[in-house]
C-alpha cells in the first residue's frame, strides 16, 4: 500500500515509518520544514515539505494513496492554550483530511490517546474498555475525542473505514535522545541525588505502537473501531529502581506510590484483532533504560 503519514519526522511517526517500511508498504510522509530528517529520509519513498492546515499541502500528502496514517499534532499550539489557534492548526485541518478519506475511499488510522479517559466512573469497576465514554480532562484529550466522534460519524456517513489507536506514555529512543521517557531520570540518579517523584503512569513502546498502526491497515473494509495501548503500569519510583540497578548506584527512591493504577485498560481486543501482544512489563522498561544508558554514555551524557 502507499501510505499517507503526517508527523513523520517526529517520535512516533519515525518509529511508524520504519514499521511501514519494513511491512513492504510504500511512505508518503509530511514534515515541516524546520523538522530534522536525517532520521527519516531513508524511510520515506516521498517527502511534502509542509504543513497540515495548508490545503495545497493536504493535496500533495493524499495524491495516489491507499491509506491515511494520521499522527501530527501541534503541540506548542496546545501549551499555550490558544483554543483559536488549536482549532485551526490541528482540528479543522484533521477533519478536512478525514473527509478527503472518506471521500476517496480509502482506511484511516488515527492515533489518539488514552487521554480522552479523564473523569473516569467508580462505577466502572476499574477496567475501562473500548466502548466506555470519553471524557477528557485537557484540550489534548479534547481534540483526540472529537477527532474519533468525526470518523464515527463518517464511517457512518460515508463507510469510512478506521482505526483509532490510544497510546498511553509512549517511551523508546527518541531521535533526539534527550526527549526520551527516562533520560531526565538517568541523570538525576548517575549523579547519586534522590529521586523523589511520586506517581507513575501506564506505559507502551513506541515499537509497538507502530505494529498496532500496520496491523490496522490490513483489517476488512469497513471494520472500524478504538484500541487503547497500555502494556504495564509503572511507577517513577520503579524507573528510578531500574535505571539505579543497571548504573550500580545506591539511591535514595521515594517508592510510597500505590503499585497499581485506579484504573486499567484491557489488552484483549488489540491482542485479538491486531495480533500485538504488549507484553514488554517492566522488562521492556529495563531494556529500554539499558539502551539509552548506553546511548548517553557514547553522546559523553554521562560518565
Amino acid at each position: 500500500m502507499r501510505v499517507a503519514l503526517t508527523g513523520a519526522s517526529g517520535f512516533i511517526g519515525a518509529a511508524i515509518a520504519r514499521r511501514l517500511k519494513a511491512d513492504g508498504h510504500v511512505v508518503q510522509g509530511m514534515v515541516r520544514t524546520t523538522s530534522r530528517r536525517d532520521h527519516v529520509d531513508d524511510l520515506l519513498d516521498h517527502v511534502v515539505v509542509g504543513t497540515q492546515q495548508h490545503p495545497e499541502d493536504q493535496t500533495a500528502l493524499m495524491a495516489d494513496v491507499d491509506a491515511l496514517v494520521h499522527n501530527s499534532v501541534d503541540w506548542e499550539v496546545l501549551k499555550n492554550e490558544s483554543l483559536d489557534r488549536h482549532i485551526e492548526v490541528n482540528l479543522t485541518p484533521s477533519l478536512r483530511l478525514f473527509q478527503q478519506a472518506a471521500d476517496r475511499g480509502i482506511p484511516v488510522v488515527f492515533i489518539s490517546s488514552v487521554a480522552v479517559h479523564h473523569h473516569m466512573r467508580d462505577r466502572w469497576g476499574g477496567e475501562v474498555d473500548e466502548d466506555h465514554p470519553t471524557l477528557p480532562g485537557n484540550l489534548y484529550g479534547a481534540l483526540k475525542a472529537s477527532l474519533e466522534s468525526h470518523l464515527w460519524a463518517m464511517h457512518t456517513s460515508h463507510q469510512l473505514s478506521f482505526t483509532s489507536l490510544r497510546p498511553a506514555a509512549v517511551y523508546g529512543i527518541d531521535p533526539r535522545p534527550k526527549r526520551s521517557i527516562g533520560y531526565p531520570i538517568i541523570r538525576t540518579i548517575a549523579q547519586k541525588a534522590a529521586y523523589d517523584r511520586a506517581g507513575g503512569g501506564k506505559f507502551i513502546h513506541v515499537d509497538d505502537v507502530a505494529a498496532c498502526v500496520s496491523a490496522s491497515l490490513t483489517r476488512p473494509h469497513p471494520a472500524s473501531g478504538s484500541y487503547h495501548l497500555a502494556d504495564c503500569y509503572a511507577r517513577w519510583g520503579d524507573w528510578a529502581s531500574i535505571i539505579a540497578d543497571l548504573l550500580g548506584v545506591k539511591a535514595t527512591i521515594n517508592m510510597d506510590s500505590p503499585t497499581s493504577s485506579k484504573n486499567s485498560f484491557s489488552k484483549q481486543a488489540v491482542q485479538k484483532d491486531l495480533g500485538v501482544a504488549m507484553d514488554r512489563g517492566h522488562d521492556g522498561i529495563r531494556t529500554h533504560a539499558q539502551a539509552l544508558i548506553d546511548i548517553m554514555k557514547a553522546e559523553g551524557d554521562l560518565d
